[in-house]
């Protein structure tokens, strides 16, 4: 695979003093450039830069700071093509799954360009005078995005941050920083303001631990394993700061006897092996009513073994390679231990991709329900599928988890769609499909798969502090 000469890969990012970062390709496993990291005295001087843009980008009116987004995506829109091509260079994603993620970028900046006006505070009755409320941006927004989305995660963050008049300081995954460096670049090219959004790659260890420890960052947004998040979550408490945290997830994917079994089948691998099971809505359990688990698995056979292993800038493949050579030892150390049923032909056979770190999507079946393959967060290509007896104990396997993130029903039965939604303990739910995220619907989970939700109308607010003025009639 190889990029197209055309799209511009950055040699450096500005920073240096923290030493630098060799891209490597998951396709090929060899160099794609070098990216220097920004030190803790660098990562202090781009915060303080952010701090000092704050006063003038919160008293930007608000039309005016709504047509700076719109202009943001009309920059990135441009840049469609360049942008997905650095994706499937940098993170192995498939062509097609990085044109939507830039386009995601774009969506989300035009969504939220209407917020600046929307912004309302509201007027509360009160006796001796009037009272009203303000919503206050908070200030510097700190966030750190993960390597499995790059694009559509930072811009699920910076779009409301910016929106409700805040300044932000991005430091995407040591890597995947490509397409972040790059849209740092284009919103400048949009105009808004120096410092007003900023890129830093860097160590998480450095950077995004000056996020938690500098007072100047009212807000950290953080998406990435549950354990860091925790760490995170527990140095800001050191300051109260705010934070919204998008972890882990072990979701599971219910089929009802009832179920449209081919559509269930069918869409199964797509929910499980999309961005090759790198993704923490990936609906990585599946539950099969026990009548049915024997149709369902032979039904599943072909939409699993017919899946295209292979390079990601050809259109026609479903399924790229994993991140990184260590991540692919970690999965294969789940797979190779795992009671395997059917999988895929692995991909990455050309002389170009042989050293591409390949897996083949696969179906386990769990030897009991404490299997790692049915109970931790693999985040690759492995669906492991159980039986079930009835509702009740469908309902009980999908609760068996300390995440809370995403899953999907099965059935024709509208009751039982409504009973089963809302007795499993999960943000994100999607009866006979397998949707999680719209940028214009909130998004987060339960329990350990995070706090705080993004998207949605609401998502600015998350970024604003309520301020109230009472006014006496006196």
């Amino acid at each position: 695979m190889a990029v197209n000469p055309s799209v511009s890969l950055p040699a450096h990012s500005g920073f240096s003093e923290g030493g630098s970062y060799t891209v490597i390709s998951p396709v090929t496993g060899r160099p794609v450039t070098e990216v220097g990291l920004a030190s803790a005295a660098e990562t202090d001087a781009a915060i303080e830069r952010a701090a000092a843009a704050f006063p003038s980008w919160r008293a930007v009116n608000p039309g005016d700071r709504a047509r700076l987004l719109r202009r943001f995506a009309t920059v990135v829109e441009e840049h469609i093509d360049e942008l997905a091509e650095l994706e499937v260079a940098n993170a192995g994603h498939t062509i097609g799954n990085a044109r939507w993620e830039a386009g995601n970028v774009r969506d989300v900046l035009n969504y939220y360009s209407a917020a600046p006006e929307r912004l309302f505070g509201r007027q509360i009755p009160v006796p001796g005078g009037l009272d009203v409320t303000f919503l206050e941006p908070i200030g510097v927004v700190g966030i750190i995005v993960p390597w499995n989305f790059p694009m559509p995660i930072a811009g699920w963050g910076f779009g409301p941050a910016l929106a409700a008049g805040n300044t932000v300081v991005l430091k995407p995954a040591e890597v995947t920083p490509l397409t972040a460096l790059r849209l740092g670049e284009l919103a400048l090219e949009a105009g808004l303001p120096e410092g007003v959004f900023t890129v830093i790659p860097g160590k998480g260890s450095v950077v995004g631990q000056r996020f938690v420890d500098h007072p100047a960052v009212r807000k950290v947004c953080f998406t990435g394993s549950t354990a860091v998040g925790k760490n995170l979550m527990a140095g800001a408490a050191t300051q109260v700061k705010r934070v919204t945290l998008e972890l882990g997830g072990k979701n599971a994917n219910i089929i009802f006897a009832d179920s449209d079994l081919e559509k269930a089948a069918l869409a199964a691998p797509g929910a499980a092996f999309d961005n090759s099971g790198q993704d923490c809505c990936a609906r990585s359990r599946v539950l099969v009513e026990a009548s049915v688990y024997e149709k369902f698995l032979s039904l599943l056979e072909p939409a699993v073994t017919g899946m295209s292993v292979g390079d990601p800038a050809d259109p026609a493949t479903d399924m790229g390679p994993l991140i990184s050579a260590g991540h692919l030892d970690s999965v294969i150390g789940y797979s190779a231990s795992a009671q395997i049923a059917f999988s895929a032909a692995n991909g990455g056979g050309t002389a170009e991709t042989a050293g591409g770190f390949w897996h083949p999507p696969m179906v386990a079946l769990p030897r009991g329900a404490n299997d790692p393959i049915w109970t931790e967060e693999v985040f690759g290509p492995v669906l492991a599928v159980m039986p079930f007896r009835d509702e009740a104990e469908a309902i009980a396997l999908a609760n068996d988890t300390e995440y809370g993130l995403s899953g999907s029903i099965y059935t024709r039965d509208i009751g039982r769609a409504l009973r089963v939604a809302r007795a499993v303990d999960s943000g994100n739910l999607s009866v006979n499909s397998h949707s999680s995220v719209r940028y214009w619907t909130p998004f987060g989970g339960f329990k350990q798969s995070g706090l705080g939700r993004e998207l949605g109308p609401e998502a600015p607010n998350s970024f604003t502090e309520v301020k109230n003025v009472f006014i006496s009639h006196d």
